[in-house]
């Protein structure tokens, strides 16, 4: 059970799916609330100011993805979508649009909790994201000297790849996709240039991770992006 009273606003229009998310939730001690469209979603998300949101794309006033943009417009409440649309295109979409993690249904209650959990983690549980230093296993990033270290030994990373930690460690368990990573640290323009962040996520493995060829914290969604895990 949660130690927290925690709002979640469920946004789903198959009443049997809708009632098998709350069900698992309220197990969970999350407090609950149910909606079907974009309309009423938008309204609740204003009114009841939800720790987190549940959401199904396929909503019968609109798409989800609009409804992401929407609430991205005032809003950093997580947002977990549960969606039927299975394509790597769709889910990058949704991720891009501001969704921080992605189940494709049917899914099962004990994954929607974890990564429920993660999202809990990442925003009210941890640190605030203003803290000058990150841990995670040996490694500690030192914001306001701007340097890394690993086991109390000094890690010499370009400035490309301190960039790319920084990104990723101030955004715990969540989905970053390479356009959001292409963006925050190359800069617009660079849309088209995959390779960059493969090849330099691939050298900062190797001097983050004790096995870079099955990585602990850097963690790869497959053709979608990176995951920073803070608790392996």
């Amino acid at each position: 059970m949660t130690e927290v009273s925690v709002k979640v606003l469920v946004v789903e229009d198959d009443a049997d799916i809708r009632r098998f998310i709350r069900l698992s939730l309220e197990s969970e001690g999350y407090e609950v609330f149910e909606v079907d469209t974009v309309r009423r979603a938008l309204i609740e998300a204003g009114t009841r100011r939800p720790d987190a949101i549940v959401l199904d794309l396929g909503l019968p006033d609109g798409d989800g993805v609009d409804l992401i943009r929407e609430l991205r417009s005032w809003s950093q409440v997580p947002i977990v979508v549960l969606s039927a649309r299975s394509r790597e295109d769709d889910k990058i979409e949704a991720l891009d649009a501001g969704a921080d993690d992605y189940l494709v249904k049917p899914f099962g209650s004990g994954e929607l909790l974890a990564r429920m959990r993660s999202q809990f983690r990442r925003h009210l549980f941890q640190n605030p994201v203003g803290d000058s230093e990150i841990r995670f296993g040996e490694v500690s990033v030192n914001f306001t000297t701007r340097t890394v270290a690993k086991a109390g030994q000094p890690l010499h990373l370009t400035p490309i790849e301190y960039k790319l930690l920084t990104h990723l460690v101030r955004q715990p368990d969540r989905v970053v996709t390479h356009q959001q990573l292409l963006k925050a640290v190359w800069g617009p323009g660079h849309e088209g240039d995959m390779h960059y962040v493969r090849v330099h996520m691939a050298n900062l493995r190797k001097k983050i991770e004790d096995d870079p060829s099955m990585p602990t914290y850097l963690t790869t969604e497959s053709g979608i992006g990176y995951r920073f895990r803070q608790r392996a």
